[in-house]
C-alpha cells in the first residue's frame, strides 16, 4: 500500500484541499479530503488531477516533427514524407523511438495511450520471424516508459479509394498489410495482454478496407479478438479526415464514410471514429452513441479543418482527444483546442463546460481505449494521476478549477501510473528524455 498526499486535488465533485489517495495493487482504494500530511505519505505539490488519455497516436510520426514545414503542401504530400520514415524502422529502431515518444507523453501528463498500429512487417511485406515483432516492440516500449497502452492493431488491405474503386497497395503500404482479414485475425490472436497493455482493433479507413470486410473486422473485435472471455475489444477507425476521402467514398459506394459504416453495422459504443472532421448532418446523427477522437494539433498542422465537436456532443457522441502525429505532445493543448476551435467557428465562448472538457481529456478517452475504470480520482479507479505546478509562469494565479486553460506539459511535475511514481519533480525514471528522442530520431532520419 502507498499513500499520496496533495494540497489540492481534482475529485469528481470538484477541487478539494488536503487530499490523501490510498493506492493498493494499482487501484485507488481510498480518497480522503481535509486531512493533514502523515509521515508515510508521498507528497505531491501543486494540483493533483487524473492523468490524460491519449486515444490516438502513431508513435513513429514523431520523427517528422519540425521536418515537414518548408515546402507547404497538404495532407497527401505530408503522407509521402511519413511513408519515407518507415524505410528505416525495424523492431529495434521502433522500440527505441517508441520508448522515447511514450516517455515524452508521460512527462507531459498522458497516463494511457491508444497506439494505432499498422507498421506490421518488414519492407516489401516480408514477415519477421515473429509476425508480431513490431507489436512486441511497441508493447516493450510502453512498459519501459511506464505508460498504460491499448495497442490498436490495424487492418490495412488496399492502397486507396477513388471513384473507380480501391487500388492496390504500393511498395510502402505492403508493410502495413497482412494480405487478408483472416491472416490479420490469425496474427492478432497471439497477442497477450499484461497489467499495463491491452489490445484493440482498428480499421485504417474506408480507403484501406473495402466494404465487404468492414463488418468482419467489427465482429472479430466485438468477440474479443479471438478471446471471447475478455469481452469486446475497442475498435477505432480514421473517418472523414479529408474531403477527398468523402468524395471518393460517395462516388464509389454512393455513401459518406459514416453512412457506409452505419449501413454495414459497424457503428457501436465500442467504436471510436478518429478525426470525423468533414461530416454531414446525417453523419453526425449516425455517430451518436459512438466515441469520436479529435486530434486538434494534428488537424490544424495538416490543414485538415475544424471538426463539429459541439454538434457531435449534442447528438450524443462521447468526445476524446489524441496526439496523432505527435507534432505536439501536450494534453492541455489538445483539450483546450476543442473549446478554442469551437470559438473560432461559432464566435462564442464557453461552448464546452469545464466538466465536459475534463471528461474529454480523461474518462472518455480511457473508456474509448477499453479502460472504463480509469480517468477519475475516486475509490476503485485506476491509480493514474498527475501533479501540476501552480507556481510557474503559466499557471501562477489561476483558479485551480480552470487550470486546463493555462497549464501545459511543462507544468507537470509528477506522474503516477498504476500506483507507480514514474515522473518525480519533472524527471522520468528512465532518465533525460530529450537525448533519447534525439538519438532515436537520428537513427531513422539519417
Amino acid at each position: 500500500m502507498t499513500t499520496y498526499w496533495a494540497p489540492r486535488a481534482t475529485l469528481p465533485e470538484g477541487v478539494r484541499k488536503r487530499v490523501r489517495l490510498r493506492v493498493e495493487d494499482g487501484i485507488i482504494t481510498e480518497v480522503t479530503a481535509g486531512v493533514d500530511i502523515e509521515d508515510t505519505d508521498i507528497v505531491l505539490e501543486g494540483l493533483v488531477r487524473p492523468g490524460f488519455a491519449n486515444a490516438h497516436s502513431h508513435a513513429f510520426h514523431r520523427a517528422l516533427r519540425g521536418r515537414t514545414h518548408a515546402d507547404g503542401g497538404n495532407f497527401w504530400t505530408w503522407r509521402e514524407e511519413m511513408y519515407a520514415i518507415t524505410a528505416n524502422l525495424d523492431p529495434a529502431a521502433y522500440l527505441s523511438l517508441a520508448r522515447a515518444v511514450f516517455a515524452e507523453m508521460v512527462l507531459g501528463g498522458y497516463t494511457v495511450v491508444g497506439e494505432f498500429h499498422y507498421l506490421h512487417h518488414a519492407p516489401e511485406g516480408v514477415r519477421y520471424g515473429d509476425p508480431n515483432a513490431m507489436s512486441q516492440a511497441l508493447m516493450t516500449a510502453a512498459t519501459e516508459a511506464g505508460i498504460r497502452m491499448t495497442l490498436l492493431d490495424t487492418v490495412y488491405l488496399t492502397g486507396g479509394l477513388f471513384a473507380t474503386g480501391h487500388t492496390d497497395l504500393d511498395e510502402t503500404q505492403v508493410r502495413f498489410s497482412d494480405g487478408s482479414v483472416q491472416a490479420w485475425k490469425e496474427r492478432v490472436s497471439h497477442l497477450e495482454p499484461t497489467s499495463l497493455i491491452r489490445h484493440g482493433a482498428a480499421i485504417h479507413s474506408v480507403r484501406a478496407v473495402p466494404r465487404e470486410h468492414l463488418r468482419e473486422v467489427a465482429d472479430y473485435a466485438a468477440g474479443g479478438l479471438g478471446h471471447p472471455g475478455r469481452g469486446a475489444a475497442p475498435l477505432h477507425i480514421h473517418l472523414s479526415e479529408q474531403p477527398g476521402e468523402n468524395i471518393a467514398c460517395e462516388q464509389f459506394y454512393g455513401q459518406t464514410p459514416a453512412g457506409l459504416l452505419e449501413a454495414e453495422g459497424v457503428l457501436s459504443p465500442d467504436l471510436t471514429a478518429v478525426h470525423a472532421t468533414h461530416l454531414t448532418d446525417a453523419d453526425i446523427t449516425a455517430l451518436a452513441g459512438t466515441s469520436v477522437c479529435f486530434c486538434p494539433t494534428t488537424e490544424r498542422d495538416l490543414a485538415d479543418g475544424i471538426g463539429p465537436a459541439r454538434a457531435l456532443a449534442n447528438a450524443g457522441a462521447s468526445l476524446c482527444i489524441g496526439s496523432d502525429q505527435n507534432a505536439v505532445v501536450d494534453p492541455f493543448e489538445e483539450v483546450r483546442a476543442i473549446e478554442m476551435h469551437e470559438r473560432l467557428s461559432s464566435l462564442e465562448r464557453g461552448r464546452f463546460s469545464l466538466g465536459e472538457l475534463e471528461s474529454i481529456g480523461t474518462e472518455n478517452g480511457y473508456r474509448a481505449l477499453g479502460w472504463a475504470d480509469g480517468g477519475a480520482l475516486r475509490e476503485g479507479a485506476l491509480a493514474d494521476f498527475i501533479a501540476i505546478r501552480l507556481d510557474g509562469p503559466h499557471a501562477a494565479g489561476a483558479d485551480p478549477d480552470q487550470v486546463i486553460f493555462v497549464a501545459g506539459n511543462q507544468d507537470v511535475s509528477d506522474v503516477v501510473i498504476a500506483g507507480e511514481h514514474i515522473v518525480r519533480d519533472g524527471e522520468h525514471r528512465i532518465g533525460p528524455v530529450g537525448p533519447l528522442l534525439a538519438t532515436a530520431i537520428g537513427q531513422v532520419t539519417s
